[in-house]
Parts: C-alpha cells; sequence; structure tokens
C-alpha cells in the first residue's frame, strides 16, 4: 500500500506515503496522496493532519521509470494531473496540514511540502526541486513558498537542494530535530492544533487561504504548461532516459 491514513483519538490524522525504494510515486500514489489528504480533511473527527514518510526520505517526486516505460503521454499526463491533484487536496484540505519530512523532499515532494501549513523536519532532511535536469517545470510555485525569490531561482536553475535547516532561519520550517523524534515532534505539533476548537481551525484554514496573495493551483497549472512543450518537443523523453537508462526517445 502507497498511501496509509490513522486517526487518533485526538483527532490527529497520520497520512503515510510508503513507496520503496525512495517514494518517487506512480500516477495512482499521486491520487492516492490526494485521496488520503481530502478524507481526512472532510472526517469531522480529525483536527489536523500529519504527513510523513516511512522509508530513506520523505518524497523523491514522480516516478520517472514508470513514465519512460509507458507509451504515449499517458504517464505524462497521469502524473501531472496526479501531483496537481496531490497539492491541490494539501492546500484545499479543510483542517491543517502539518508536513514531517525526513532525508530528501524533491521535485513532487516540495509541491506537497510548500503547499502544507506547518514544515517540521528531521536534520538529515533536504529539499530540491531537480526538473531543469529531467526536462521539466513545475514545483517553482512551491520552493517560492518556502524561500525567498532569488533563492528560489537560483535552487531552480542550478537544480542545487537546501538543508532543513537553512529554512528554519527563512521561516519555513518551524523546527529541526533529530531522526529519530521527528514523528514524536511531529504529533505533539500536531496535539497544540488539535487542542484547539475544531470549528475555530476550519474557519481559520478556509480564512488563511482567502487571503494567500497566490493562487497556487493556477501558478502550478501554469509551470505544467511549459512541461508538455518541452516534452511535445522531445527535449523531455532524451533527458529521462539519460537519468534511468531507457530509450524512449530513439522508440
Amino acid at each position: 500500500m502507497t498511501v496509509s491514513t490513522e486517526v487518533r483519538d485526538n483527532g490527529v490524522a497520520v497520512v503515510t506515503m510508503n513507496a520503496p525504494p525512495v517514494n518517487a510515486l506512480t500516477v495512482r500514489g499521486w491520487f492516492d496522496v490526494a485521496d488520503a489528504v481530502t478524507a481526512a480533511g472532510r472526517d469531522q473527527a480529525v483536527r489536523v493532519v500529519v504527513l510523513r514518510a516511512e522509508g530513506r526520505g520523505f518524497n523523491a517526486g514522480v516516478d520517472i521509470k514508470e513514465m519512460q516505460n509507458t507509451e504515449g503521454f499517458d504517464a505524462l499526463i497521469g502524473a501531472n494531473r496526479g501531483c496537481f491533484a496531490a497539492f491541490k487536496a494539501v492546500y484545499e484540505c479543510e483542517v491543517p496540514v502539518i508536513a514531517a519530512v525526513n532525508g530528501f523532499c524533491l521535485g513532487g515532494g516540495v509541491g506537497l511540502v510548500g503547499n502544507a501549513d506547518i514544515v517540521i523536519a528531521s536534520d538529515d532532511a533536504f529539499f530540491g526541486v531537480p526538473e531543469v535536469k529531467q526536462g521539466a517545470l513545475g514545483a517553482a510555485t512551491h520552493m517560492a513558498r518556502l524561500v525567498p525569490q532569488h533563492l528560489m531561482r537560483t535552487l531552480y536553475f542550478t537544480a542545487r537542494t537546501i538543508p532543513a535547516a537553512d529554512l528554519v532561519t527563512h521561516g519555513s520550517v518551524v523546527e529541526v530535530v533529530p531522526r529519530d523524534r521527528l514523528d514524536r515532534a511531529a504529533l505533539a505539533l500536531a496535539a497544540e492544533v488539535a487542542d484547539k476548537d475544531p470549528r475555530v481551525i476550519r474557519a481559520a484554514k478556509a480564512a488563511l487561504n482567502g487571503i494567500d496573495p497566490i493562487d497556487v493551483n493556477k501558478s502550478y497549472r501554469f509551470e505544467q504548461g511549459f512541461t508538455f512543450e518541452l516534452n511535445l518537443s522531445g527535449v523531455s523523453d532524451e533527458l529521462r532516459d539519460s537519468f534511468v537508462g531507457t530509450d524512449k526517445a530513439g522508440k
């Protein structure tokens, strides 16, 4: 199972991604995340969601092997729609979403975290958007919610990563803790939110989204348009083939 949900007695829903070896999600996996987060938010017994992952890292983005081993553009279209659905579900979840990030958080992982309400990370966590190396664009919308504009552009154009500790200085990660304490710290933070009147918290989530200066859904969709152009030109297949050792571009 790629995604599972556990609802605790205090109203904390823990949504866990588990797609070995690196939590690079298939098309189905992205929609599973979207469905799990949406369902948790609609459950009136839930007061806050913790989005976490098992394994070596939080999320390595889309499953490029699936994309390169699928004829035509079905996997590309599916991944784009799945990522859009998952990011949108996190942003529009009816209760706050806390992202508990361990290890690597890359590409689509940044999309999830950038749309979360609160981010806590382990001391080995790092973030990046390596899309340009695979002939894609996307998640600049969400990285821009984690770092200032010029730093976002530097990370985007160079495909560099940034450690969680640096994001604390930018105010986007609330705390960095040892990896073996991450779940405990995330649940403690969630308990603080869950302790509040859920009617107020749900209203607050809607209010904060309503005054957000950026429409993250439209912004990300705009980015995806350029990804489709790069795919139609053949550039993306060449770069993805080089990354995973396939030959889709040559077929």
